[in-house]
Parts: C-alpha cells; structure tokens; sequence
C-alpha cells in the first residue's frame, strides 16, 4: 500500500497566523488613523486628543495645493530670487494659504456640512460628536483672525503701499463663506459652487504668491481664473464621496444633476480641455517649451482617468487624485514659470 500525501506538508502554526492577522489589523487602524489625522475619506472615529481633532477640522491634506498655488505665483512674478528673506516672505505666504485660511476654510465648511457629513461621513469630529460646536465656532474664528494678522505682516513686510495681501485674504475668505454657510451656500449650485472651489484652489494663492514678489495685473487674474476652470474639474471629484448625502438633501452637485457616470466625464473634459487650453495661450507667447512640457504632463491625467477615475468614480476617486493631481500641479508650476520667463 503505498503512503498517501499529506495536503499541507508544512502547515504553520495557530500563533504565525493569529500574528499575521494582528498585523494586517494594526496596519489598517493605523491607515485610518492616518486618513482621520489628515482629514481623507476612509478615517477611523474614536480620537480623544482635542487636538488632533482641530487639525481633523482643518484637512491638512487640502493644505498642499493652495500651498503649491503660492509657490506659482512667486514664479509668475518674475521676481523671485533664492534670498533668505524671500524664503522666509514665501513660506509666511503658504503659512497663511494653507493652515489658517484653509483651515478656516474646511472648518467652517465641516460646521455647515453637519448634517451632511452625519449621512457621509459619520466618523467626522461633529457628527461623531468628538467636537462640540461651540469649539468648532472659536476654532474658525481663531484662524480668520490669524490669517488677517498674518496677510497685513506679509503687506508690510512687502512694502505694499495698499495692503493687497489682506485684501485677497477678506476675498477669499467671504467666498468661503458663501460657499459654505446659508442662505447664498454656493456649493448647493453644482457648477457655480465647484468654480468657486476651483478658483480658491489655483487663483487665490496664485494671486497672493504673484501679489507679494510682484505687481499683479489683469492679465495673470484672467489667466488664473481660467486656469481654475480646470480646478472646477477637480472640485467635481470631491462630490461623488458625498453623492447619496447630497440627494437625501436636495443639494444639487453634479453627480446628483447629471448622473455618476456623465459628471464623472465632465469632470476630465474640464480637467484636459482647460489645461490644453492654457499650453495653447503659451505657444501663443512663444514659450513653446513651457507648452510642450505642460502637454506631456496632461498625458499621464488622461492614463489615469481612464484606469481609475471613469471606471469607478466613486470607489476611485482617492486613488486617483493621488495617482493624477501631481501632474496637474507641476503643470501649474511649469505654467507660472514660463508666464514669468515671458514677463506677462
């Protein structure tokens, strides 16, 4: 008789696998802690640290591209050069684009998003109850004062004869206002709420960036403005997380007007035609190389959308604004840098 095989000659023991399974665990909680820190879809609840909780409010991962605005707008002056003191003037200006007025950006809208998020995202600090609402009111307060303070240092510091820092600090703020708070709440408009979004994303830092190396003119306000028509684009990507919340309430963002599936095309159309657009008025300049990069940086957007973002808007759309918003925000700079070499 011959000797049968065994079906797992090396089986592992109980423990390797139990510990397998602890870590694959600890490895997601800690991911979700990650994404609750930082204010990302996906977060874990359950954050005592008040702290930590303000910083959740504020979405530190929205920081970056009002931050990589101000850095555009620098290079669009034509004016900036690598001193100490420009360095110090540049990282003041992203200070102030980035942790106080998007701050006081995201915390005023997760304050009139509470019922919202309640639907959406439940684990957010005040639909989880995490955060009491008066706190969130003195938290938004707080960083609108130390945005003004911090734009009318960086006026002075300029030597600007009209305090235009500050000026595009109130701007910009009561337009988050309005696109956050009733009755005027523009976001509940899916077209005029996502531009308002778009053009605090590109053109507000761009101006403030532009404003403090340089002398901002109409030509880089239209520009940037039309950029920020592909910002729209990329405002409409933030919709589909909130679609099902957005119908229960009657708002009108895109996904709920046109369907899942067409506003996710209208999403990258806006995305590639303006950008296109754009490398068009550089060729129209003559900065011929800045168009041919910016094109080749629009190549990898379009492989993106189409591996992620059209199959599945909505279980994708993280994976591809990480996978694609590289690319347009090196464009952006590519943009500043050629519209400073041409001394627009």
């Amino acid at each position: 008789m011959s000797e049968s095989t065994p079906i797992n000659q090396n089986p592992q023991p109980i423990e390797v696998v139990e510990s397998t399974i602890q870590e694959v665990t600890t490895t997601e909680d800690r991911n979700a802690k990650t994404r609750q820190l930082l204010g990302m879809k996906g977060a874990s609840a359950g954050e005592t640290s008040i702290w930590k909780i303000r910083l959740q409010l504020m979405k530190p991962i929205t920081w970056i591209p009002l931050i990589w605005g101000v850095v555009c707008g620098a290079a669009s002056s034509g004016n900036y050069t690598w001193t100490l003191e420009n360095v110090l003037k540049a990282a003041l200006c992203m200070f102030l684009s980035g942790p106080l007025l998007t701050g006081y950006t995201q915390t005023i809208n997760d304050f009139y998003d509470r019922e919202i998020d309640a639907i959406n995202e439940p684990y957010r600090p005040i639909p989880s109850g995490a955060i009491s609402e008066k706190q969130v009111i003195s938290q938004f307060i707080v960083l609108l004062l130390l945005g003004y303070g911090v734009a009318y240092t960086l006026d002075l510091w300029a030597g600007h004869p009209f305090p235009n820092v500050l000026m595009l600090s109130i701007f910009g703020t009561f337009i988050a206002y309005i696109y956050s708070a009733p009755p005027l709440k523009l976001k509940q408009n899916g077209w005029l709420g996502n531009y308002a979004l778009g053009a605090s994303y590109i053109a507000l830092p761009w101006w403030a960036g532009h404003a403090l190396f340089g002398e901002l003119n109409w030509r880089i306000v239209v520009l940037t403005l039309f950029y920020s028509l592909a910002g729209l684009g990329i405002a409409i990507v933030n919709d589909f997380k909130s679609v099902e919340g957005d119908r229960q309430l009657g708002l009108q963002s895109l996904p709920v007007m046109f369907g899942v599936q067409t506003a996710a095309l209208i999403c990258v159309v806006m995305i590639d035609l303006f950008q296109g657009l754009v490398a068009a008025y550089l060729v129209s300049i003559h900065e011929n190389l800045y168009a041919a990069i910016l094109v080749l940086l629009i190549i990898p957007q379009i492989t993106f959308q189409d591996m992620y973002f059209l199959r599945d808007p909505i279980a994708n759309d993280v994976k591809y604004q990480a996978s694609a918003q590289p690319f347009l925000v090196l464009g952006m700079l590519v943009t500043g840098l050629a519209l400073g070499h041409a001394g627009v």
